[in-house]
């Protein structure tokens, strides 16, 4: 098959051409591998180069591209090399050598000389093993991938598959975001590997593909299910047949829901990574505490506290593929919030508890959103729009804290400006006056700053004297 591959991005098109016309020229072969044939092939922009050369050795190839473009080296048991500035990478291809005890202590070894075909064979997925010839602008595809692509089937390359276990996460990832079906060889190649081993980073990243450009992250759920690696992250197992209220979520269970609730949020990503990421994260442990809470009361199905009881398990699996605090804290924060945006709606709260609730989610809009796939998440009752959230984004716009806590206005160096020495003193006191602010007694630095005088003076009268 011929093919032309479309690289929109001028400055890319570019170094492809000089890269692939300075190897050809020193008797090597480029071809293009990887994500971007598949996605030339799909008619999806190709937005990065993954370019393998045959015929010459690295330090070679080093110094040819290196002539043209400044170029970083990455990667200990197997050098890439990357473009600065570019989304390039250039490699030669790979073999793995058994370690002297013959196991698992492998590394990679480069062999320039190395056919195409045994090199597309260590490639995860035939439609990953898809090479593109510049020069000939044929697709060279050793293993189906083309088929397999066109039937809508995510295939294993060869039994190479299992040098590393990563790969099952791929596939969830590329099952959500392209909307396969796993053969069933692969599943059951996926039952035989383990979790064990692989950095927290790594997998991190899977899932952050699957929840930032996953079209059925559904889809990749339930692969997880099916290849039993769902044992490894065990908050997801007991979602599944925890029973939930039918009038309220005639759907199913807390699996079927978060499905539901991870399609709809799909749908509605902004396109900024860490908002994004915070929330889709969010949407699928929003339900974490239901296992924990769920009871049958007078023939109802109840999980009341299941917000706090989610905080828990919540960071037990963020903590397993990152120690980033920030974003497990925005995370739990959402959690332990996700219901109160309906119940703030028919309670009709003031403004000091939604001043509050900005204070505890940071953002408001997060919030909504959260919730807002919660109740998208329940076909086939009837979505309404969520009026409970525009009511609340509309309420934290009017006090300007939509995507922001409210900021104190009384600051320490008022209260130093006020006679107070720096010490423990000074922090009660800011936090008294901050709470004042979020219940509405004053709204500006100077109001605040005389309400900070009234406590001073307080205190002051409550200790025998004046304050000092």
């Amino acid at each position: 098959m011929r093919l032309d591959v479309a690289v929109p991005n001028r400055e890319l098109a570019s170094a492809l051409i000089t890269i692939c016309e300075t190897v050809a020229c020193a008797g090597g072969r480029p071809v293009l591998v990887g994500g971007c044939v598949r996605d030339a092939v799909l008619g999806l922009p190709v937005n990065d180069l993954d370019i393998e050369v045959f015929g010459l050795a690295l330090d070679r190839l080093r110094a040819l591209i290196g002539a043209s473009y400044p170029l970083d080296e990455v990667g200990r048991a197997f050098p890439v090399l990357k473009l600065h500035g570019l989304p390039v990478d250039v490699s030669i291809p790979r073999r793995r050598s058994a370690g002297a005890d013959g196991d698992a202590s492998q590394e990679a070894l480069g062999d320039p000389q190395m056919h195409l075909e045994e090199a597309a064979s260590r490639r995860d997925f035939t439609m990953n093993a898809m090479a593109w010839d510049p020069t000939s602008r044929e697709v060279l595809d050793a293993f189906g991938g083309l088929r397999d692509l066109e039937m809508r089937v995510l295939r294993h390359t060869s039994e190479k598959f299992v040098e590393d276990p990563l790969r099952v996460l791929r596939a969830m990832q590329f099952v959500a975001r392209f909307d396969l079906t796993v053969s069933p060889d692969t599943v059951a190649l996926c039952r035989t590997l383990t979790i064990e081993g692989i950095p927290a980073e790594r997998l991190f990243e899977e899932w952050k593909k699957l929840l930032l450009r996953g079209r059925r992250p559904s889809r990749g759920l339930e692969f997880l299910r099916d290849s039993r690696w769902v044992r490894f992250f065990p908050e997801l197992g007991p979602l599944h047949g925890c029973e939930q209220e039918p009038d309220w979520h005639p759907e199913g269970d807390v699996w079927v829901h978060t499905l539901h609730c991870l399609d709809a949020f799909s749908q509605e990503r902004l396109g900024d990574e860490w908002e994004d990421l915070v929330v889709g994260f969010a949407v699928l442990c929003h339900d974490f505490g239901k296992p924990a809470t769920t009871r049958r009361e007078h023939g109802r199905i109840t999980s009341r506290g299941h917000e706090p009881a989610g905080e828990e398990p919540t960071r037990a699996f963020l903590g397993r593929l990152t120690n980033q605090r920030d974003l497990a804290d925005q995370v739990v924060a959402l959690v332990l919030t996700h219901l109160r945006p309906q119940a703030f709606y028919e309670a009709r709260v003031g403004d000091s508890a939604i001043r509050r609730l900005a204070r505890q989610v940071v953002r408001i809009d997060r919030l909504v959103r959260v919730a807002r796939c919660d109740h998208m998440g329940r076909p086939p009752r009837p979505f309404d729009g969520f009026p409970a959230g525009d009511w609340l984004l509309g309420r934290a716009r009017a006090l300007e804290i939509e995507r922001s806590a409210p900021q104190p206005l009384v600051m320490g160096r008022h209260l130093l400006k006020l006679g107070l020495s720096a010490g423990p003193r000074i922090g009660k006191i800011l936090e008294a006056c901050y709470e004042a602010q979020l219940d509405g007694v004053f709204s500006t630095v100077e109001a605040g700053v005389e309400h900070a005088k009234v406590l001073l003076a307080r205190e002051g009268e409550s200790c025998g004297g004046p304050a000092k």
